[in-house]
């Protein structure tokens, strides 16, 4: 597990002038790179004193658009988010209030009906691919993971995942991967690993997982 030490000394410094604030810990990295897995292996320790937040549910509704035309859209691309509910919630989250989050789905390209509420837990794990890009949104996390991840292990997961699980097919998987998501990957999501406070590389180590675990606890105690 590699830290930047200047980046993680300063906001931990921001955590405990805050003592009653959430510590938000943002995990970054890109498509199927491990993001959700490490936020539920944290979960599984901390238990009910963590929460969840992830990006995925910020998609901007398109249940506007012909499905021809979503089908056209980059969803690889930043601005396919709606920045600014994300804000309102992450401030909600800052502040210690209940908020709501937009429900998506995927196989529509549009949101569902209604939303979830998500209750502040001591932590908030937030997984999402772009959650350092902006600076407004960078000055929320106590802390942030950049998890590093071969492009052949990220294709094959994502192959995997979103054909069971999304209704795609693996042509129009693959063909989205080299058009679109790894161009983007290297335009907008690996930049942001300089402003991680730990990089971690898959397959992520025991050792890691369990320092990790542990600097969390130690937030919660």
């Amino acid at each position: 597990m590699r830290r930047e030490g200047n980046d993680f000394n300063r906001t931990g410094m921001q955590s405990i002038k805050r003592k009653s604030a959430p510590f938000i810990v943002a995990i970054v990295g890109g498509s199927a790179a491990g993001k959700s897995w490490l936020a539920d292996q944290l979960q599984n320790v901390l238990g009910d004193r963590a929460a969840r937040l992830s990006l995925d549910d910020f998609y901007r509704d398109r249940s506007h658009l012909t499905p021809a035309r979503r089908a056209h859209i980059n969803f690889d691309h930043p601005r396919a988010i709606d920045w600014q509910s994300v804000e309102r919630v992450l401030q909600d989250c800052v502040e210690g209030r209940a908020t709501k989050v937009p429900i998506y789905d995927f196989s529509t390209h549009s949101r569902r009906a209604g939303t979830q509420r998500l209750q502040p837990r001591p932590v908030i794990l937030m997984e999402g691919l772009w959650l350092l890009h902006r600076r407004s949104l960078r000055r929320m996390f106590s802390l942030s993971i950049y998890i590093d991840c071969p492009t052949g292990t990220r294709l094959n997961r994502r192959m995997a995942r979103d054909v069971t699980l999304r209704g795609r097919t693996r042509e129009s998987v693959r063909r989205q991967f080299t058009e679109t998501v790894e161009p983007m990957h290297a335009r907008h999501v690996l930049p942001q690993a300089r402003w991680a406070d730990i990089r971690l590389q898959t397959p992520i180590k025991k050792s890691d997982l369990r320092q990790l675990a542990e600097l969390l606890i130690q937030k919660v105690k």
